[in-house]
């Protein structure tokens, strides 16, 4: 029997007609992986491909590693070369933040501030990359603002809520917030250690890690959209001691063009020890510890020597004048990395170094004993007629050698212009919640433009004063000046007017502040030449 035509006709329509549904079916399935595509903007480094995040007019790169990993052998050297890699890197999520104690959140810290997302990992050298969308469309290299993060040296994380960059970015700047090494892991100086290195030192691993992700960002950031010629290194607490620290390493050069110092500084500061006395503090920590060589101990487990270094009597960890990455010894002088400069503090700074009660007698008496001929003097400037008045004097001095004093050394040294500022606003009161007024770190995320990632009921006042910090420090990325039409003068500091911006419900230029306390300070701590 022959076949039928017609049945013949449809069996090849059918076919046809199903060809065209896989045909369209592909088409979709195309047309969704291009769209992933788009959604996920990839940029070739020198060491591969990474592709991030869009979000809405931002191109965001989380994780993006700067170096190997700094774990096994590399425990306690300087970070190593990257090794390129095959492929797409996804760079979605925010990396892990580095080893150091469980960080729980307490008093004025909540969790907005020192609560970093978990997991805590040796593996920790990423860095956070925030562009407007497509910059490389306009063919406009944008400036670049690179945020170091505090936490005495011992906690912190790029991951930090406050420490989002979208709003700078939205600015048009390429903002970028870095991992570095903190406590045990990142300043451990050992003469062992010293010995295998190849510079004879050892103890500044996490100030080498930000070195490191500095010279990542100079040969890479142009694809990013960034400009390398036009480098602002920022941070608060630790994070600007790390700043003047870069500032005074022979190791930074050419690395960065502005740098921003909010609350605390190393040029007149405790917190750096010279080699020898860390070397000595290293090897009685690590004759404490059980493994105590260290080979033993790089084959630790990272959490198991987290909770052993942070015990009783352990000692601290911070920076090291070793001659390599800092000076030996800045008593002798050096050369700083001279750059326009806005440097500063927050009233509240002073509780940080807030001494005992006292009584008025042994005020007196230690007056006499540091100041010798000139405890009159010192007497008129920092007086103790009463308990209040010794209270006042000592916050006064806590204040001043904690933050002021440094600012004020990093302006004397800078040749280039210097902006400093104190700000004393006080943010709304939280329901239920302490005021500590303006506490050390509150300013940041008016600063950063991150008020939204602090659960508080703000005021216009509050948005306001965020408004125009942000445009100081977003003016001052791009031209090395902060000021602008709109925004209260912001005068360059000198030693003869002592201009310091005051920053509170108001904003003014303020000449004098401290001036006398200041150059007291000075003649007991002379400006290193």
């Amino acid at each position: 029997m022959p076949n039928d035509p017609l049945e013949d006709i449809k069996k090849f329509n059918m076919k046809k007609l199903l060809k065209l549904r896989l045909f369209s079916l592909l088409l979709i399935l195309l047309n969704i992986q291009l769209l992933i595509v788009a959604q996920e903007p990839q940029v070739r480094t020198l060491n591969g491909t990474v592709s991030g995040l869009k979000e809405k007019d931002l191109f965001i790169f989380k994780g993006v590693p700067f170096a190997a990993p700094p774990i096994g052998d590399l425990r306690w050297k300087a970070p190593a070369a990257l090794q390129n890699w095959q492929g797409v890197k996804k760079c979605t999520e925010f990396p892990a933040s580095p080893m150091q104690s469980k960080p729980v959140p307490f008093m004025m810290w909540s969790e907005e501030f020192i609560a970093p997302p978990e997991p805590l990992s040796e593996d920790c050298l990423y860095l956070n990359i925030w562009t407007p969308s497509d910059p490389a469309k306009t063919g406009k290299k944008l400036p670049v603002f690179v945020w170091i993060y505090g936490g005495g040296f011992t906690s912190g994380s790029s991951a930090c809520a406050v420490y989002d960059g979208a709003e700078f970015a939205r600015k048009g700047i390429v903002f970028i917030s870095i991992n570095y090494r903190v406590g045990v892991f990142g300043f451990l100086a050992h003469p062992e250690l010293s010995k295998e290195s190849e510079n004879h030192v050892s103890g500044n691993y996490g100030l080498l890690d930000q070195i490191a992700a500095l010279k990542w960002i100079k040969a890479n950031i142009s694809q990013f959209g960034g400009d390398q010629g036009n480098v602002t290194i920022a941070g608060q607490s630790a994070g600007s001691m790390s700043v003047t620290a870069l500032v005074a390493s022979p190791l930074a050069t050419g690395l960065f063009h502005r740098a921003i110092a909010q609350s605390g500084g190393i040029f007149a500061s405790q917190i750096a020890r010279n080699l020898s006395t860390a070397e000595s503090a290293g090897q009685k920590f690590v004759e404490k510890l059980h493994p105590s060589t260290i080979a033993e101990l790089r084959k630790l487990p990272a959490a198991e020597l987290m909770k052993q270094s942070s015990g009783g009597g352990m000692g601290a960890f911070s920076p090291v004048w070793d001659g390599y990455v800092l000076p030996s010894d800045p008593s002798k002088g050096f050369e700083i990395n001279s750059v326009p400069v806005i440097t500063g503090w927050v009233s509240g700074d002073a509780a940080l170094a807030r001494a005992g009660k006292i009584s008025k007698d042994d005020y007196i008496k230690k007056a006499n004993e540091k100041y010798g001929s000139s405890a009159e003097e010192f007497l008129k400037i920092f007086p103790a007629g009463s308990d209040e008045e010794i209270k006042l004097s000592q916050d006064a001095l806590g204040l001043l050698s904690f933050a002021a004093f440094p600012a004020f050394r990093l302006s004397k040294l800078n040749k280039k212009a210097s902006y400093l500022y104190q700000d004393s606003h006080v943010p709304v009161d939280k329901p239920g919640f302490p005021n500590y007024g303006a506490f050390h770190t509150s300013e940041v995320p008016y600063v950063l433009h991150t008020l939204h990632k602090w659960n508080r009921e703000w005021t216009k006042l509050d948005y306001q004063i965020e408004d125009n910090l942000t445009n100081y420090w977003v003016n001052f990325a791009k031209t090395g000046d902060p000021n602008s039409k709109g925004l209260p003068e912001w005068k360059v500091y000198d030693s003869l007017s002592g201009n310091i911006l005051l920053i509170g419900d108001k904003i003014e230029s303020k000449p004098g502040l401290f001036k006398k306390e200041l150059d007291f300070l000075e003649k007991f701590n002379p400006a290193v030449k």
